[in-house]
């Protein structure tokens, strides 16, 4: 008793801080942004309420439901494109790449363009995709085109491209990480069993892989869900993202009810995905001994 009684004021002590970090930036805005959806909108002012009139209009108006499902598409392809791009990389640095330091300087080329601005890197694709970009100028030189096309910009096509292009590192690093801690020893007595090297990848890796696919998987589609970016820079009419509609909310329609309806609308989404994505982890977790 005397020590519980000694030991309990350090503990208060320790995690008072990071507890009082998480209550004020973390639940206090939660609390505040999913009490601000019940609200109701006089304009130019909003009052304290309690009612469902912001939820209902998300979910009776088409165009809040289209664009929702539109970002869930659009998310949904990003996350596909990182994950055909990013396995085979991960996979060609972990098990064809035998130099170490070589290794670790093609995956530090992965991780590198995260240090560069997001909006350069967006912005990137912009110009190669434009009338007057890189691939309009290869297809005019090269004498495929007579005259540069516009069917490269303002589309979902070059919005996919583009997040695929910025969110594959997050796909890649769980995926390298999951990938080089497999035991050798698995791979090596299955090729002494005879087995062929596609149904060692199909019979070992893949499964042992797993982890790194929906944790890589998770995150790309969550941020490609909350981006906001891509769709102003390359999407185009058609290429409005629930963030772009947030934005829209709490700026210039100055419509802060609905705004943070559709704000716990997308944490909602956010969190079912999360707890979908730890019981797939769970269930498909292999213990290796």
């Amino acid at each position: 008793m005397t020590l519980t009684r000694r030991t309990f004021p350090g503990f208060a002590a320790l995690f008072s801080m990071p507890l009082a970090w998480v209550l004020l930036l973390l639940v206090v805005p939660y609390g505040i942004m999913i009490s601000v959806g019940f609200w109701t909108r006089q304009f130019p002012l909003f009052y304290p309420d309690f009612q469902f009139g912001n939820y209902a209009q998300i979910f009776s108006d088409p165009q809040y439901t289209t664009v929702i499902l539109r970002t869930l598409k659009i998310a949904a392809l990003v996350t596909l494109g990182a994950l055909a791009l990013g396995f085979p990389l991960a996979y060609f640095l972990v098990f064809t790449i035998r130099s170490a330091a070589l290794r670790n300087l093609l995956y530090m080329s992965v991780v590198v363009p995260l240090w560069v601005s997001y909006l350069l890197r967006a912005y990137t694709w912009k110009i190669i995709l434009g009338t007057d970009g890189a691939l309009n100028s290869l297809l005019v030189s090269t004498g495929i085109v007579s005259a540069p096309l516009d069917i490269f910009l303002y589309n979902q096509t070059a919005m996919v491209i583009t997040l695929i292009y910025i969110f594959v590192p997050f796909m890649v690093m769980p995926l390298f990480t999951v990938l080089d801690n497999i035991p050798r020893r698995l791979i090596e007595a299955s090729e002494d069993l005879g087995v062929g090297p596609f149904m060692t990848f199909w019979k070992v890796i893949a499964p042992l892989s797993l982890g790194g696919v929906i944790a890589g998987s998770t995150m790309t589609f969550c941020l490609a869900f909350g981006d906001f970016v891509a769709p102003v820079l390359v999407g185009g009419p058609d290429g409005t993202m629930v963030a772009n509609l947030l934005q829209t909310q709490f700026g210039a329609a100055l419509n802060w009810p609905l705004g943070s309806a559709l704000a716990t609308l997308v944490l909602v989404i956010v969190l079912v995905l999360l707890q979908i994505s730890s019981r797939l982890d769970m269930a498909g977790r292999v213990e290796l001994t």
